[in-house]
């Protein structure tokens, strides 16, 4: 080797020595500024986007967040979140990034970690909010000719109070040989978008609005969802109307689909319409003869075999959840409430007389069927009725199953065929039924074959299931969020679902609408209420510890 060579090798290694020292002295400045934010007040600490003003400390924090989450694509991220936590003192684990990513301002206090991790989308891009303000500004509607001019009805539409996206209502009158005829009005989300169009692949794509206790994610972009689709009170609204006439025992006689121009005359929340049927004012003898139908459908249904699930719902609102302690509104509510139990009876009125119509004009749909045949309902007759057997019952049902032929009996409903009709704007298959369904009335062949809609059926069901499951968990995490900030004191009334083992029950909190788990005294009966408190609450581990109150 000469003298060259050896001074080339010696340039080399100095280069080598000062570039590592340099990275490591740069490396620890980032710990410094990691440490530095995570001491500082919380109103103090750097925004969310000031860390990407430098490209190495962004990639470094995008390794973090990754490793955070289980999305790491490369060794490379892995190792650098790791050498990261090691210098910070901290364990290599997911839990641990988490924590730190909190700690520096990074991520809200209350970060939902499944909605990064399943990547479900939130906002829509500029050129599909651009193509639905398009699609709004366009005043030609293709129907027009063929709309009936409904407008002379008392239409009302009942949903929850915060509700956004309004997509169905429903009008009745008894007929002069004592009958009863119902209108439902569902959206016509057709009337705007198209199969094909980019806003109609975006839907797809979507496959359904997520529904959080901290945001709404639409299927369609805001301005068409919440503007241009929805019935609005007051407003000449196009729909697509689902007319039924019922026999004397609640089964049905008749029934038609068109297209139709409404004018809703109330929104309604379920409380107030359930107000409105306790008053029994004469004025709403049409609100008055929707809930005769609803009782009428629910007597037939049983009689069909239908298997009873109304149970105890929570609904929860988060205000400001940026906030280190948001303002967290929780809502129970049960299924069995007069004017739930009304809107959720003309539902499956719709859904029915949906199936009865496309089957009588072979028609493709997803027709949603359920078989229940191994279910014997006398089983469970000796557990109470309400939350108790509706909690026995669902746990052994079987998973709905669909035709996109024909209809398929749909034994947990008791109806003979189902197709869900009545959500165009929130859910991607009433979507396609609308398409298949105002094809056939303007006299086209429908745009899906049935073997399309069960290769579509089969990629947004996925989608759903996925939304499906943020839901429950976002929904999870705030109630026990929600519990955490109650006073350690607080009782709550809690039913006794079932035996696990031993002495361990499942219990549903009412007043929260909440499940869990606890020992219950010796004597206690499956039905029994009980109290409880609730010991320890951690959302960010899912943790929760219950514990019966004796009383004395």
């Amino acid at each position: 080797m000469d003298l060259d060579q050896m001074s080339r090798q010696v340039e080399e290694r100095i280069r080598r020595k000062v570039a590592k020292e340099a990275a490591e002295k740069e490396f620890q400045e980032f710990i410094k500024l990691l440490g530095s934010a995570k001491s500082m007040p919380s109103q103090d600490k750097p925004s969310k986007s000031s860390w990407k003003d430098d490209e190495i400390i962004w990639s470094r924090i995008k390794s973090l967040e990754a490793y955070a989450i289980d999305a790491c694509k490369t060794d490379e991220q892995i190792k650098t979140a790791g050498m990261i936590l090691k210098k910070m003192g901290l364990a290599k684990t997911t839990s641990s990034a988490v924590n730190l990513l909190i700690n520096i301002g990074y991520f809200p206090v209350h970060v939902n970690l499944d909605l990064l991790k399943m990547s479900i989308p939130t906002d829509h891009l500029e050129k599909i909010t651009s193509a639905a303000q398009s699609l709004l500004s366009d005043s030609s509607d293709p129907d027009e000719i063929n709309r009936k001019d409904l407008t002379n009805l008392k239409v009302y539409a009942i949903d929850v109070d915060e509700a956004d996206e309004l997509d169905d209502a429903l009008s009745a009158t008894k007929l002069q040989d004592g009958r009863i005829k119902i209108w439902i009005h569902v959206a016509d989300a057709t009337r705007y978008v198209q199969p094909g169009s980019i806003v109609d692949r975006e839907a797809m794509r979507r496959g359904t609005s997520v529904f959080l206790p901290t945001a709404t994610y639409s299927m369609f972009p805001e301005n068409l969802a919440m503007g241009g689709m929805s019935l609005r009170q007051g407003e000449l609204c196009n729909a697509v109307t689902v007319s039924v006439v019922l026999h004397d025992d609640g089964s049905i006689a008749e029934c038609s689909v068109f297209n139709s121009v409404i004018k809703p005359t109330y929104m309604l929340t379920y409380e107030s319409a359930s107000e409105l049927l306790h008053l029994n004012l004469e004025e709403e003898v049409e609100l008055r003869i929707l809930s005769e139908a609803a009782n009428l459908r629910l007597k037939w249904r049983r009689q069909q075999g239908a298997v009873e699930t109304t149970t105890i719902e929570t609904r929860i609102k988060v205000s400001k959840p940026e906030d280190p302690e948001p303002s967290i509104n929780l809502y129970v509510e049960n299924q069995a409430d007069p004017a739930m139990r009304l809107v959720s009876e003309m539902m499956i009125l719709c859904g029915e007389a949906i199936a009865i119509f496309g089957s009588r004009n072979s028609i493709p749909l997803p027709y949603r069927g359920q078989p229940q045949s191994h279910l014997n309902i006398s089983e469970f007759s000796h557990l109470p009725e309400g939350p108790v057997r509706s909690f026995a019952l669902i746990k052994i049902m079987r998973a709905a199953e669909f035709d996109f032929r024909k209809p398929a009996r749909h034994g947990i409903l008791g109806v003979p065929g189902y197709v869900q009709f009545t959500s165009p704007i929130r859910r991607y298959l009433d979507l396609l039924s609308h398409y298949q369904l105002k094809a056939f009335l303007r006299g086209e062949t429908p745009p899906f074959t049935s073997d399309e809609l069960e290769g579509i059926a089969a990629d947004v069901n996925e989608k759903v299931r996925a939304a499906r499951k943020l839901c429950n968990s976002s929904l999870r995490y705030w109630i026990l969020e929600y519990l955490r900030k109650q006073p350690k004191e607080r009782r709550y009334r809690a039913l006794v679902l079932k035996y696990l083992k031993d002495r361990i029950a499942a219990l549903l909190l009412v007043e929260v609408g909440f499940q869990a788990t606890a020992w219950v005294s010796v004597g206690t009966q499956i039905g029994d209420e009980v109290m409880v408190k609730v010991d320890e609450s951690h959302p960010r581990d899912d943790i929760i510890h219950v514990k019966e109150v004796v009383r004395g």
